[in-house]
């Protein structure tokens, strides 16, 4: 088994990242295997809509200029799939858009490549917008076919500078029960 988390802030290190490495850590702790790929910050452009990837049908992009292809690939290569997003005038940021819309338009034009897969969204915010940004990441997997798993309680923390989400107790406890909400599915799902 495998996990892959998407990191759509434009801060490598920052409370998103913070948040997903806490999930991952409970994920791995199952003895599943993790990754963490940061996609914020890069330049990650928008669907073309050219439907280019629907006439090759080789599971990519026709865009090559940017991290999206290697994010497709590894998306189908695990069976977990973590997408994180700081809030930005209450959604997801640009990068974790565009790579929702491409990843999505590829895999389902391809055969529905994410079908039967785990899915789950983390969010960092200051103050609002959280259940929107959480809405977005959500409709992605369900729209692929994709199991979603929930936690205690909605998956975000509170953080402005970073570090500051390590401080909302809850929001982190919530992060540790997402994990091990993840790992015990996988377990369930491999019974």
């Amino acid at each position: 088994m495998k996990a892959v988390a998407f990191n759509g802030s434009p801060r490598e290190n920052g409370n998103t990242s913070l948040l997903l490495r806490k999930v991952l850590n409970e994920i791995a702790a199952a003895g599943i295997q993790t990754e963490l790929v940061h996609v914020g910050g890069k330049p990650v452009r928008g669907c073309l809509a050219c439907c280019k990837c629907r006439e090759t049908l080789d599971s990519r992009c026709v865009i090559t200029s940017d991290c999206v292809n290697e994010c497709i690939r590894k998306a189908i290569e695990s069976d977990i799939i973590i997408l994180g997003s700081p809030t930005y005038f209450a959604d997801v940021s640009s990068e974790m858009k565009a790579l929702i819309d491409r990843m999505g338009f590829v895999t389902r034009g391809n055969g529905s490549l994410l079908k039967d897969k785990i899915g789950a969204a983390v969010v960092a915010l200051r103050r609002g917008g959280a259940i929107h940004t959480f809405d977005t990441m959500n409709h992605f997997f369900l729209i692929s076919s994709m199991l979603v798993v929930g936690s205690s309680y909605w998956n975000f923390a509170f953080g402005r500078e970073t570090g500051e989400v390590l401080n909302d107790k809850e929001g982190m406890d919530n992060m540790a029960d997402l994990g091990a909400r993840i790992a015990g599915t996988c377990k369930k799902l491999r019974a």
